[in-house]
């Protein structure tokens, strides 16, 4: 038996089972989002919005759709790793990874996969439910689809730090809470950063959630407070970055072998 199909049966086994996780409990894992973005529609673009008016050239409630959206996939992307390889540490199963034949990569995948594949799962359910609230329209195809892709691929390398440095349940709670939250509303999502005062735009320029943000809204809308290809290459050097990391993390056994 050579080693691509052993590979081939790793990666498939762990997609599997990470595809099977996430339906078997969609109560949790998909219905939640699609609540809190109806919620977000409601009050944000429908209440607030009527006020606002339009921004960008387009209607208040159109402009916040690629934001939400990115919002949700980022999230669940993240969420869907730390949840699902912090489990695996802390039931010590992912020991037995790690001494199989498959190699750090195809079990990276594996659990990036299931991540990226919420992601987009959710991605979708709000898109959906954002059609009940005002017109959808999709300016570049291969731009929305690329960058919705590179991010959940981002935020699931994340998760997988996170996961792989927490001890404990609660660890796997603080970035999310006190990092990813903020970066994520003060990343474009409700306004464009052309409103800000310069010294704010400057700050916000730090923020990688802004350039993926604006990415997704260029490929939605075909309006971006910043350079699509200054986008693309933070996304994906960052997809390099975080990735180096977590392999070099799964080699050295960090925090997974007792």
């Amino acid at each position: 038996m050579n080693h691509a199909y052993v590979n081939w049966i790793g990666y498939r086994t762990l997609m599997r089972k990470e595809l099977t996780r996430i339906l078997r409990i969609w109560g949790q894992t998909i219905v939640p989002p699609a609540i809190t973005m109806s919620l977000y529609f409601i009050i944000f673009g429908n209440l607030i919005g009527r006020r606002i008016g339009d921004m960008g050239g387009f209607d208040y409630m159109q402009f916040i759709v690629p934001g939400l959206v990115m919002m949700a996939v980022i999230q669940n992307s993240y969420g869907n790793m730390v949840s699902s390889f912090f489990g695996a540490k802390f039931g010590r199963h992912i020991e037995e990874l790690l001494i199989s034949p498959l190699p750090n990569w195809v079990i990276l995948l594996g659990y990036l996969s299931g991540a990226v594949t919420r992601g987009l799962m959710v991605g979708v359910v709000v898109t959906i439910v954002a059609l009940f609230f005002t017109e959808i329209q999709v300016h570049n195809w291969l731009v929305t689809l690329s960058v919705v892709i590179l991010t959940a691929i981002v935020f699931g390398l994340a998760g997988m730090v996170n996961a792989i440095f927490a001890q404990k349940f609660d660890d796997i709670a603080i970035i999310p809470t006190f990092v990813l939250t903020p970066l994520t509303y003060l990343g474009g999502v409700f306004y464009s950063v052309s409103l800000l005062p310069s010294v704010w735009q400057t700050v916000s320029a730090v923020n990688p959630i802004l350039y993926m943000v604006n990415a997704f809204r260029y490929g939605m809308l075909g309006v971006s407070d910043v350079p699509l290809l200054t986008s693309y290459l933070i996304i994906v050097g960052f997809i390099i970055f975080l990735g180096g990391i977590c392999l070099w993390l799964l080699h050295k056994g960090f925090g997974l072998r007792s």
